[in-house]
């Protein structure tokens, strides 16, 4: 089946922007709003559980919020596909772009607004004893409260990318084509913590300075809800059925190709395991104190956050087309294997490295590896999907993973904000940073070895076999 594949084109790591200014005009202007939107995001979402923990929030905070993020991102694809499609491309981008950068606004103005302060309660349960309730809340609060709209541009259109990759590519070459669309859109990711680290450098006060970049991030969103509602041209919208509620939902996870269900399982575990320490890779770098300084420039631990995310997407960007290319010769399975290894193992690595920036700088260069095999990690999923339901595939799939990994980063701040101790035999197993990165490596490790062991090739991809 393999055999009359294309593979010897070259690897050409401009080639996806020199391909932006051919693109139709419809796709032009929402790479656009990706390329500005992504900027916005990545400039502000990783130093988000800092920004929180500034304002009064303890781990089991930071914990929830990335929890939340997690219900966000799996609650709201789902109705932004079917929002989408009963009123037209150009309106549902238009109205996401907007409340996202409401969002923005929501967090920048945190600091300023006053905590909420709610009537005091004490509960005597059975076991457990008197728990009080209520209280003053710090102005984090709000924080958590902008989420529910920040999240909503790059949680509600996720669908529609999956399927005009699927229906403008060959299915034998699903990987290039998501490599292109993954390295124009994660310029944004490159550029965006680079913005926040020179920002952040300058300003002596971590609030002040984030707050000058969630200024910077406002702009990015209002830039890109203006280009989508002025330039995007939505003559070839179409108007789509009534949503049939939970009824479609069921539907479509029952019709999910076979294919997909390890894939789908696996998946689930690494992300899941990440999640337990997502959001906590900033308070690891700051309060461990890693910075630099040297011929005259001083980096503190949150601006030298963003070197170490710039360093880890500039990895990514270069190994990406060259990975997904190699698909081409090894299959998707190999290649989706390795970057769910480098999920699985960067937690324990992190945890126990020594405070050092060098090592620092090193171990998120090696994280920027997982995002190689991201391309064909995407094809893998939406490859199996007959043709026209590319986007209902990608929404069911992403639904079931990311409903799942909802308590995630909840469990994870319990953990590392807990001092609870309990022997295991000769071991003393001890709440903290440790534990909660231990355990995320171990469960990451579980998904890669189910993964390797169960996981099914894409047909298009499979290796050749002899006659």
């Amino acid at each position: 089946m393999g055999a009359d594949r294309e593979v010897d084109r070259d690897i050409d790591l401009l080639g996806p922007f020199r391909q932006f200014l051919t693109l139709r005009r419809d796709v032009l202007v929402l790479s656009v709003a990706m390329l500005a939107f992504s900027l916005a995001f990545q400039m502000t979402g990783r130093y988000v559980p800092e920004y929180l923990r500034v304002l009064g929030a303890g781990a089991g905070v930071v914990g929830l919020y990335g929890s939340l993020g997690n219900l966000i991102g799996a609650l709201y694809p789902y109705p932004g596909g079917a929002l989408s499609d009963r009123i037209g491309s150009r309106y549902a981008l238009t109205l996401f772009g907007t409340v996202t950068t409401i969002g923005f606004v929501f967090w920048a103005a945190a600091p300023l607004l006053p905590g909420l302060v709610f009537p005091t309660e004490t509960l005597t349960l059975p076991v457990v004893g008197e728990i009080v309730l209520g209280g003053t809340v710090g102005p984090w609060i709000w924080v958590v409260a902008g989420l529910f709209l920040t999240q909503a541009w790059k949680s509600f259109g996720l669908g529609a990318t999956f399927a005009v990759v699927k229906q403008a590519t060959d299915p034998g070459h699903l990987a290039l084509g998501f490599a292109s669309t993954e390295v124009f859109r994660r310029a944004g990711f490159l550029l965006g913590p680079a913005i926040a680290a020179v920002v952040l450098a300058v300003v002596s006060s971590f609030v002040l300075g984030f707050q000058y970049v969630l200024l910077i991030a406002i702009a990015f969103g209002v830039l890109g809800t203006l280009a989508q509602h002025v330039l995007y041209d939505a003559s070839e919208d179409t108007i789509g059925a009534t949503f049939r509620g939970i009824e479609q939902v069921r539907t479509d996870l029952r019709d999910l190709p076979d294919p997909l269900r390890p894939l789908l399982v696996a998946d689930t575990l690494i992300r899941f395991a990440n999640g337990i320490v997502y959001v906590f890779f900033v308070l690891v770098v700051v309060d461990r104190g890693v910075g630099v300084s040297g011929f005259g420039v001083v980096l503190g631990p949150a601006a030298y956050f963003g070197v170490l995310l710039v360093v880890e997407m500039v990895v990514a960007l270069v190994s990406m087309p060259p990975v997904a290319k190699l698909a081409e010769y090894t299959g998707l399975k190999p290649v989706v294997a390795i970057g769910f290894g480098v999920y699985a193992i960067f937690p324990v690595l992190l945890i126990f490295a020594p405070a050092d920036p060098l090592v620092y700088l090193v171990l998120f260069a090696f994280s920027g590896l997982r995002f190689a095999g991201l391309p064909a990690h995407k094809a893998l999923i939406v490859g199996p999907a007959e043709r026209d339901t590319g986007g209902r595939v990608t929404g069911t799939y992403y639904l079931v993973r990311n409903t799942v990994v909802i308590p995630s980063a909840a469990i994870g701040g319990w953990l590392y904000g807990s001092d609870w101790a309990v022997q295991v035999g000769a071991f003393v197993l001890t709440a903290g940073p440790e534990l909660a990165f231990t355990l995320a490596s171990f469960i990451g490790l579980v998904g890669v070895g189910y993964f390797v062991i169960y996981g099914v090739e894409f047909a298009p991809y499979a290796r050749p076999t002899e006659d």
